[in-house]
């Protein structure tokens, strides 16, 4: 039930999702580079703690803060604590998450062209060495996939539009199937472009192409993954009439990382599948 407010912000009671959230970030973290060195066993009252475990209990334990935390952010707009100046503040964060997410990729955009351009090699003499790129067919696959991630781009802005302009939930949850089975598809695809490319010899690093290949594509490749499950979720909330025209954050939070997704997409496949060879 929605309760009247005597003001437009949103008072947050004590919680302990924070602090938990960091703990479970940092046992997760601490457990991956554990992990991948292979050089530490934690013993906690005569039980063993490697890497992959300290990793999976930190994960489990951010998944949890995960459900819980927003869990209770769903049921804060349901009764009315999203106000109009809440929601300015919720897409500010948004938009600001979103532009981490550009650095982050501007950093392997980076790596990859500095490689390309300028790689930092001892030459015995003054002339210049061009690195070595790996021809990937761009016209097939590659292109396939990019066609199959705007197609998915826009479905969403279909099912936005279907809420926001015309109340139309019908319309609204099948643009987000359409989009949620293309990025299914997506995923799939690129994980056959991968066992593809790895039976013609591609290595998981070994040279900057290769590392800088993997980490570009495979990183954006996680984030489609994530922004599948984000619009699920949006998904099973549409279904169960949580969206209305002027209280739609979450859905709207979706439809901006996705697109966020896809443009970083055409900058790869121009970039490392055209550009690169």
């Amino acid at each position: 039930m929605a309760h009247a407010k005597n003001h437009d912000y949103h008072i947050l009671a004590p919680s302990t999702w924070p602090l938990l959230g960091a703990v479970g970030g940092f046992v997760m973290l601490f457990g991956a580079v554990v992990w991948m060195s292979g050089g530490l066993t934690i013993f906690f009252k005569s039980v063993e703690l490697s890497g992959p475990w300290m990793f999976l209990m930190g994960l489990a334990a951010v998944l949890y803060v995960m459900f819980g935390w927003w869990a209770e952010c769903v049921a804060e707009a349901k009764i009315g604590d999203h106000t109009p100046v809440v929601q300015i503040g919720l897409r500010y964060g948004v938009i600001l998450f979103i532009m981490s997410e550009v650095m982050f990729f501007a950093a392997w955009f980076w790596s990859f062209f500095k490689h390309a351009i300028y790689p930092m090699e001892d030459y015995a003499g003054t002339e210049y060495v061009a690195p070595i790129f790996y021809q990937v067919d761009a016209l097939h696959l590659p292109l396939i996939n990019t066609l199959v991630l705007l197609l998915s781009g826009c479905a969403v802005t279909w099912a936005h539009h279907a809420l926001v302009h015309e109340n139309n939930r019908k319309d609204l949850i099948t643009g987000l199937s359409i989009s949620i089975a293309l990025g299914v598809l997506f995923t799939a695809l690129q994980a056959y472009e991968y066992g593809y490319l790895l039976k013609q010899g591609w290595e998981f690093g070994g040279d900057e192409f290769f590392s800088n290949f993997f980490m570009a594509t495979g990183f954006h490749g996680f984030h489609v993954l994530i922004g599948t499950i984000f619009l699920t979720v949006c998904l099973v909330r549409a279904m169960k009439g949580d969206f209305t025209p002027k209280q739609h954050i979450g859905f709207e939070a979706a439809a901006w990382y996705w697109h966020f997704v896809d443009v970083v997409w055409l900058f790869l496949f121009f970039a490392v599948y055209l550009w690169g060879v």
